[in-house]
């Protein structure tokens, strides 16, 4: 009788519940994440083992369909299409040296629904009594046995608000997968003395450049997929993926919130008064000119349709400028003077309308 040895389980790596809903397991995950992040614990290898244990974990849970296939096939789902095909022509010839249904999850397979488990051993002890039969089909399990992807990465990324309007460019450099030191030729020891480069590990993961495109609009916490810039897989398997995580750093000028920017537009006093034309800064190579209506009082908001941030699905945010009135900084004598003149003149209007002590 085949027995499967139980594997690592992602929602321990997590250290979530089978049942934990979405917004759990991102949340288990930015915590454990920041813990464990190689820029957060330079040099130290448990921590980095761990942080791409939970990337691992947090690329296969966070994802609906992959996690469906893990809670059937635990760390062999990603041979789901072909462990679905040998079910059913198990099914179908009555069972491979075994009864129906033998040797799947919850239907006679140790441990119940939803165990986690890995075939070890020869691929073709699973086919029992077909293995003189299984030809191409049993050659196909072996080599899907094997294949392993690599682990997805991250890392983050800062921009400013400026280069979040207008997208960038930067430069990522990455770890490619380990190999042996070049300087010391996996040793180790150099003279009798720990190698520097590789710590006395023997081995090194040498740094690679790449070149990524952040898109216009990108939203703060956004994660960025670069395809196959991850770990690399073993006996043939893909290489995982790369996701950048950008931070948008705060602006001095604006406020995001969502699609749309927020900015205070200083108008002086005399023309909230009587009425004027201010520039109001954008992301944009030019100010826009807002006319300000006579009587504009401070903190009334103005909006600019299609001046805010690019969005995803096509076309601008807002950008919405709020009034601050400004005074004369010095005050003049003659600015004194008409502004004292201002006051004795709404004091006396005050008292023609009968207000007690005037308008002030």
């Amino acid at each position: 009788m085949y027995y499967a040895r139980v594997a690592q389980d992602y929602y321990e790596t997590l250290g979530v519940a089978r049942t934990g809903s979405d917004k759990e397991i991102r949340a288990a995950y930015r915590r454990l994440a920041r813990r464990f992040h190689p820029d957060v614990n330079p040099g130290n290898a448990d921590a980095e083992r761990r942080f791409k244990e939970i990337n691992a974990a947090h690329e296969v849970l966070s994802d609906a369909e992959k996690r469906k296939k893990y809670d059937r096939y635990g760390d062999q789902w990603e041979h789901a299409d072909q462990l679905e095909e040998m079910r059913r022509r198990q099914q179908a010839a009555g069972g491979f040296g075994g009864p129906p249904g033998a040797g799947f999850p919850g239907q006679g397979f140790p441990g119940g629904p939803g165990a986690t488990f890995s075939f070890g051993g020869d691929i073709g002890d699973i086919l029992g009594g077909a293995r003189g039969g299984g030809g191409m089909f049993d050659s196909l399990l072996r080599r899907a046995a094997g294949r392993q992807r690599g682990q997805d990465a991250e890392q983050l990324v800062r921009v400013s608000l400026v280069e979040a309007y207008a997208g960038a460019m930067r430069t990522i450099e990455i770890r490619a997968g380990e190999q042996r030191c070049i300087v010391c030729g996996g040793a180790g020891q150099l003279a009798g003395a720990t190698c520097h480069a590789c710590r006395g590990t023997g081995s090194g993961t040498p740094l690679q450049r790449v070149e990524v495109s952040i898109p216009p609009g990108v939203q703060d916490d956004q994660r960025i997929r670069v395809t196959g810039k991850g770990g690399p897989g073993s006996a043939g398997g893909a290489a995982g993926d790369l996701y950048l995580r950008v931070q948008v750093a705060p602006d001095e000028r604006f406020e995001r919130r969502g699609d749309d920017l927020h900015v205070d537009v200083d108008v002086p006093v005399v023309d909230a008064a009587l009425g004027g034309e201010v520039q109001v800064p954008t992301l944009k190579a030019r100010p826009l000119s807002l006319r300000v209506p006579a009587g504009t009082q401070g903190g009334k908001v103005f909006r600019a349709v299609g001046q805010g941030m690019p969005k995803a699905a096509g076309g601008f945010g807002d950008l919405l400028a709020r009034v601050r009135l400004v005074l004369p900084d010095p005050l003049t004598d003659e600015e004194r003077r008409l502004f004292e003149q201002l006051r004795a003149s709404r004091v006396d209007a005050a008292r023609a309308d009968g207000v007690p002590g005037g308008a002030g």
